[in-house]
């Protein structure tokens, strides 16, 4: 076993190398960011069974990662207690590329005070969102996405008038069960418009087969990351790592989405890490 764990580690150097090279010299994120919504792109405001399985997963990774512009695919870091007990996915496997180590570095330097804000806005969502992401078997690092979207703020609308916490348009939050109209808009209410986003997701994962596509088409809509991935890979479903695959030909806005919430989840999952309350 010690053998067989030597010769992944070696297949895995030799993955991440040519891997490394190619991103050596890109620059890092150079987008501005607001102050009120560092992350709104547009609002006001995922156990392998024994050691063995677990190596050739972790090989298999860097293979398809390789190709994508991704620098290293390592282990997650242990999470909270009742994170570990859960048996949903987490979403940050580990996964290194450019783009989310551009993400954690503004995260924790420029737009560490808009974090922390929105870190302390989240404990007051936490427990219901995260509650209802295991019932679903839905990765926890998902609430993240309420992170970019509006800051955890259940009022939020933004220019095209998507509202709420999770940032639905109308028609959307109508096709998953919201009441929007006649005095009353659900998409301000935090649990039932949780409930409708993560339905959305869910329903996109499916679609897509990738909680990193399913993101991407969050924001962009299902059409966009079915043309990209048809142009760029032959197929309309794929995995996380063909996300990076065919970022190039996504709107400059998604390029930047999941990354950004890879990060959040990276730097929010242990705040104290980042030197974060």
């Amino acid at each position: 076993m010690d053998a067989f764990r030597q010769l992944g580690a070696r297949l895995r150097g030799r993955v991440a190398f040519p891997a490394l090279a190619v991103a050596v010299g890109v620059s890092t994120l150079a987008a501005g960011l607001g102050h009120t919504a560092f992350l709104g792109h547009d609002a006001a405001v995922t156990h392998v069974a024994d050691s063995t399985g677990s190596a050739l997963a972790s090989i298999t990774r860097g293979l398809q990662a390789a190709s994508a512009g991704v620098t290293s695919l390592a282990p997650a870091a242990p999470g909270t207690p009742e994170t570990v007990a859960s048996a949903a996915p987490r979403l940050d496997s580990g996964l290194e590329h450019h783009r989310i180590d551009g993400w954690v570095r503004r995260i924790t330097t420029s737009a560490r005070a808009d974090f922390q804000r929105s870190l302390d806005r989240m404990d007051q969502y936490s427990a219901m969102i995260t509650g209802k992401l295991d019932e679903r078997g839905m990765p926890r690092d998902l609430i993240y996405l309420a992170l970019i979207e509006s800051n955890f703020n259940p009022t939020a609308k933004s220019r095209v008038s998507a509202v709420g916490m999770w940032q639905f348009m109308s028609a959307t939050a109508r096709q998953f069960g919201l009441k929007v109209g006649g005095g009353h808009d659900e998409r301000k209410d935090p649990a039932k418009a949780t409930d409708a986003a993560l339905s959305y997701l869910s329903d996109l994962h499916a679609r897509f087969g990738s909680w990193y596509l399913a993101a991407a088409a969050y924001n962009s809509g299902q059409g966009t990351v079915s043309r990209a991935l048809r142009k760029v890979t032959g197929r309309t479903t794929g995995t996380d790592a063909d996300f990076f695959r065919i970022l190039s030909v996504l709107p400059k806005e998604t390029q930047d989405y999941v990354p950004k919430l890879i990060a959040s989840a990276r730097v929010g999952s242990d705040p104290a890490r980042y030197g974060m309350n």
